[in-house]
């Protein structure tokens, strides 16, 4: 089974469902599943053949929904790219990723065009919008998004599809370098959309606010793919936004939300959020990052809801952990593994730790990428023996519950001590003043790193109050020693908090 598959199946059992809400679309399962027929099959047509890549360059549309499903249903292999990044980073992605086939937005055509003389092998450029001009420059046919999904009659390829055949590269962000492309086969993306969505208990009856970007491995297996191969309804936002959330919420009585903790703490700070914009929500999930504690229960209190947290990453497909819907949920635990995916806590030597243990963590289950694309030797050092080492410290508790430390890199040593930057953002987060904290290491002649903490406020308090605030909470060495006070923490698209862009600040 995959996710092509199974969508035609759910069209086949609820033909008249709702299965997305866009702007004031409402498109059905049958409908749906139509176009995604008609555009592989053009797709088809215009050479696109099984293995072929094709980059989605799209925000949060119908038409990358559509250019997905049809993608996979044409035996092709999806590159999702954010549509804010850079002429360079796209064109990286466009080369590296060895695309064929392009689906973008009409306002990008000119980067298109610009770029057509160094990617000699994209034969097809799908374009969104208004424009219904075809032409052709170099070897590139531009083609009218809409005409590919109409009626051409050509057949639906007669594609076949193994579990092991590759599906979606995602490329990740990465520390160092240029970006790795997670290589993730069919069976990787529906057994973690089909086992996430069991875990979850998410069903033909739920309603899901889709707010988190759609090319991002989050919301693709969260918010997209186990609500549609469960039956549900999607409400597909062009990009996040407060008020559309509780907009959206009332409206169509939605029933899950799934977010960064960044989106969390906009909408608790939003003035005009009630409770009663998410009377029918039944679950929150939050990933992407650790929620911090504080604000986990201050948005609980104020919108009457319980959030879920859990862990995943793009090299898993990503869910690894959440925490139960059927037993206790711990504030600040990632959870417990899902089904069909273990995680255990180890040592340098990849030795199992006991309980209470930092190590890192590592991840085994039928979601793990097949490698890096290109990049055997990253391959060799992130897998070992079907096991995914994330980079993550981590412990387990004596219940089986996990909880990230921090990410290997960001731990900061201060003359010899180990401290991790998400237990000083813990106490900061405690403080009333301050809305957003981050911390970051820098170098000391006298300790080899200190504690740095950017902190933005919402009222007035001064560098003393933080510091004293950090020190009846914190043993000595893991209190900054420098706070800086700035109006906005640097974020991706996703809402993660960048520490690494805090840290060129610093060097500047």
């Amino acid at each position: 089974m995959n996710l092509s598959e199974q969508l035609r199946q759910t069209a086949v059992t609820y033909p008249d469902k709702l299965a997305y809400i866009f702007d004031h679309q409402a498109v059905t399962y049958e409908n749906l599943d139509h176009k995604v027929s008609t555009f592989a099959a053009n797709l088809s047509s215009e050479g696109i053949q099984k293995g072929d890549h094709v980059a989605l360059i799209l925000g949060n549309s119908p038409e990358f929904l559509i250019g997905y499903y049809g993608a996979l249903r044409a035996g092709a292999v999806v590159i999702p790219i954010n549509p804010i990044y850079t002429p360079d980073e796209i064109g990286y992605l466009l080369h590296n990723g060895d695309v064929k086939a392009i689906v973008t937005l009409e306002q990008a055509l000119p980067l298109v065009e610009k770029m057509s003389h160094q990617l000699p092998d994209i034969s097809l450029v799908a374009y969104t919008g208004t424009g219904v001009e075809e032409k052709t420059i170099s070897n590139t046919k531009l083609k009218p998004f809409t005409r590919l999904v109409e009626e051409s009659g050509h057949p639906v390829p007669n594609v076949s599809i193994e579990d092991d055949d590759l599906a979606v590269i995602l490329y990740t962000s990465g520390t160092t370098g240029q970006p790795k492309g997670a290589m993730l086969s069919h069976l990787n993306l529906f057994s973690n959309a089909s086992d996430t969505g069991a875990y979850l208990q998410i069903s033909s009856e739920d309603v899901v606010i889709t707010a988190l970007p759609m090319f991002h491995v989050f919301c693709m297996t969260v918010s997209m793919n186990a609500p549609l191969i469960s039956g549900g309804t999607i409400l597909i936002l062009p990009k996040f936004s407060p008020q559309e959330v509780f907009r959206v919420s009332e409206k169509y009585k939605a029933t899950i939300f799934a977010g960064v903790p960044t989106m969390y703490n906009f909408l608790y700070q939003y003035p005009e959020g009630r409770a009663e914009y998410f009377q029918h929500i039944r679950l929150c999930i939050s990933g992407g990052s650790s929620m911090p504690v504080a604000l986990l229960h201050r948005f609980e209190e104020k919108f009457n809801v319980r959030i879920s947290e859990g862990y995943g990453l793009s090299e898993a497909a990503p869910v690894t952990t959440f925490n139960p819907l059927d037993r206790p949920r711990k504030a600040g635990s990632i959870g417990m593994n899902i089904t069909n995916v273990s995680n255990k806590v180890v040592d340098e030597l990849g030795q199992e730790l006991p309980v209470g243990t930092v190590g890192e963590l590592a991840v085994k289950g039928p979601n793990v990428m097949k490698g890096y694309y290109k990049m055997p030797e990253d391959t060799a050092v992130t897998i070992k023996e079907g096991w995914l080492f994330t980079g993550d410290l981590a412990k387990m508790d004596e219940e089986g519950y996990f909880y990230i430390v921090d990410r290997k890199k960001d731990m900061v040593i201060v003359g010899g001590y180990n401290v991790y930057p998400r237990e000083v953002e813990e106490v900061l987060y405690q403080h009333p003043a301050i809305v957003e904290a981050a911390v970051v290491g820098v170098p000391d002649p006298n300790f080899g790193e200190a504690v740095q903490a950017f902190v933005v406020l919402k009222e007035s308090v001064t560098e003393d109050e933080v510091l004293k605030h950090c020190s009846e909470h914190l043993a000595k060495y893991k209190c900054p020693t420098i706070v800086e006070f700035i109006e906005e923490l640097p974020k991706n698209t996703t809402g993660k908090i960048l520490r690494k862009a805090l840290r060129k600040q610093i060097n500047v």
